[in-house]
């Protein structure tokens, strides 16, 4: 399917993640781009620069409502199904974000369905490896759940069966789709709801304040953390592909640890202020490693897809776009 001319619907298309897909279609010259939200977890004003273009058009709708997606999904080509509810809010509020999705997911595949659109790319997680044991962690590594905190092992699950309900209208309905599964998203537009990302803007608005900068247990705990721009990239590519039925790491391969993140923040930011080592009572986390390699060899032979933004690089535009919007309202 070609990017370009095309018509494409984006389920959470105020998100982070949501407007910087929006932001590469707008670049590869898609002719209109529907971002569909319901405004729970964003806002217009978050993509308020987008709605410039006149190819980007802002709907409120819910993916629970699958009359609203069938009504806004006329003549789309393809789906970039974002939406949903991450870890933190899912331990906060597991009614609505096992609905959302589990329920929003299965909706938007029959929506699509009867609206005949090509393809669905859904927003995975790798989440659904939960507390992996293998030294490489690849698509066939199996979901390990027992240690995990029921907030996290419910939003896996949820994961888990959003792309078995791709797999399932490919073999039953020839709907194409694709599941990706990201590590830990982090860039521009950042929000505060992932449990892994949030901890960059914590400890950088810590710095700022001139605060020492807090690390959970030892500092040795990892994340892959992987910039959303390399995020959209991988989606774009994915849908433009002909591969479907197929589950994808979208992860650098190169994991980082929490002391390591924190010297980066202070590397940027100038400051040398000693780390308090504590791990907080009763803080949501999600899988916690000393030890994490995704394997990316399988997007890289089947989709020709492969991170370009380096942490520290990342971290540098994270901050700058903070700083950019701490002015707009100083």
């Amino acid at each position: 399917m070609k990017i370009k001319g095309g018509k494409f619907l984006i389920t959470g298309g105020a998100s982070m993640i949501g407007a910087q897909i929006t932001e590469q279609l707008l670049e590869a010259g898609a002719r209109e781009i529907v971002l569909f939200d319901n405004y729970s977890l964003a806002s217009p004003e978050g993509v308020a620069d987008l709605l410039e273009h006149p190819q980007v058009k802002l709907v409120r709708g819910d993916i629970l409502r699958a009359n609203e997606l069938y009504d806004n999904l006329e003549g789309t080509d393809g789906v970039f199904a974002v939406a949903g509810f991450l870890t933190l809010p899912m331990s906060q509020n597991p009614h609505l974000g096992v609905a959302v999705n589990v329920q929003g997911m299965l909706n938007t595949f029959d929506a699509c369905r009867y609206r005949h659109v090509g393809k669905v790319v859904f927003s995975s997680s790798i989440a659904v490896y939960g507390e992996p044991t293998a030294d490489l962690i690849d698509e066939t590594t199996s979901w390990t759940w027992s240690k995990l905190q029921p907030g996290a092992a419910l939003y896996a699950s949820s994961k888990i069966m959003g792309e078995n309900f791709g797999k399932l209208y490919h073999d039953r309905y020839g709907v194409k789709s694709i599941s990706l599964r990201y590590s830990s998203v982090y860039g521009e537009r950042q929000h505060l709801r992932a449990v892994n990302s949030v901890y960059i803007m914590e400890t950088y608005e810590r710095l700022k304040r001139g605060e020492r900068p807090i690390i959970p247990d030892d500092g040795r705990e990892v994340h892959d953390y992987i910039h959303v721009a390399d995020v959209a990239r991988a989606n774009l590519v994915a849908m433009e592909s002909e591969v479907s039925r197929e589950s994808f790491n979208v992860a650098t391969g190169t994991a980082t640890s929490l002391n390591g993140l924190v010297e980066i923040v202070q590397k940027i930011t100038g400051t040398r202020l000693e780390p308090e080592y504590k791990t907080p009572a009763g803080k949501v986390r999600a899988a916690v490693s000393t030890k994490l390699d995704f394997s990316v060899e399988k997007i890289e032979r089947m989709l020709g897809w492969k991170a370009q933004v380096s942490f520290e690089e990342g971290i540098r535009r994270l901050i700058a776009w903070r700083e950019r919007e701490l002015r707009k309202v100083a």
